[in-house]
């Protein structure tokens, strides 16, 4: 009897948090969609290798976040653990390489970026609504042991690393004539993404198993079940 009463309150945490993945996903995925077109339609303007590139970053997170959405739907989420690991990863290195060579193409002077005040106060946004949504999600999947919603928690980190090295070039550019600056932030985002990518690939997310998770939680509840016994 004992056993399951205090097996309701797990399941009952465990379905609250995929329930909160998913309020996440949808809201990362809605803000990125708009966030990703104003981005690319302000990045081909203005001939910007960041800006398109952050457009870019956009539509990389919303198809890391529908994997991940996908695969809350499921009856057993962590069976797709892997096969959705190698999908964001996927994203990760698609945005290290477009980064790499658009800014590669500006530093040789094949193209000139211009100006963006649109991408600037865009990127400034990003800067405070992502590593919200970022830390959320990074929490939540800790707690629920899942290594997909914690990398897909570090797409968004990276978006929003993106948006402050985007927000950085584009000023610079603006204020000083610095169109070096706006390549410059494209290829520190390309390093990070390529980084993440191989950590996602080989399922290095910053946190550990999904079974040693639950075991360790699964732990800490019968110990703190027997010291309140005691």
């Amino acid at each position: 009897m004992t056993a399951m009463v205090g097996a309701q309150p797990e399941a009952s945490r465990t379905a609250l948090l995929r329930r909160r993945v998913k309020i996440i996903v949808a809201v990362t995925i809605g803000y990125n969609v708009i966030e990703g077109i104003i981005a690319l339609i302000a990045g081909a303007a203005a001939d910007s290798a960041a800006l398109i590139g952050f457009g870019l970053d956009s539509g990389v997170e919303v198809l890391s976040a529908t994997a991940v959405a996908w695969q809350f739907t499921r009856r057993d989420p962590e069976r797709y653990e892997k096969p959705v690991l190698r999908v964001i990863a996927f994203a990760f290195f698609a945005l290290a390489a477009y980064t790499i060579v658009g800014s590669t193409l500006s530093l040789t002077g094949v193209t000139t970026p211009e100006s963006s005040n649109v991408g600037i106060v865009l990127a400034a946004v990003s800067v405070v609504v992502m590593p919200f949504l970022s830390v959320l999600e990074r929490r939540t999947g800790r707690e629920l042991g899942s290594a997909t919603v914690v990398a897909d928690s570090k797409q968004t980190l990276i978006c929003s690393l993106l948006s402050a090295a985007v927000l950085l070039g584009l000023v610079a550019n603006a204020a000083f004539g610095w169109t070096w600056a706006d390549a410059l932030a494209a290829l520190v985002i390309g390093a990070f993404a390529i980084r993440e990518g191989i950590e996602a690939w080989n399922g290095d997310t910053c946190a550990t198993a999904i079974g040693e998770l639950m075991e360790d939680s699964s732990t800490h509840d019968h110990d703190h079940d027997e010291e309140s016994h005691l």
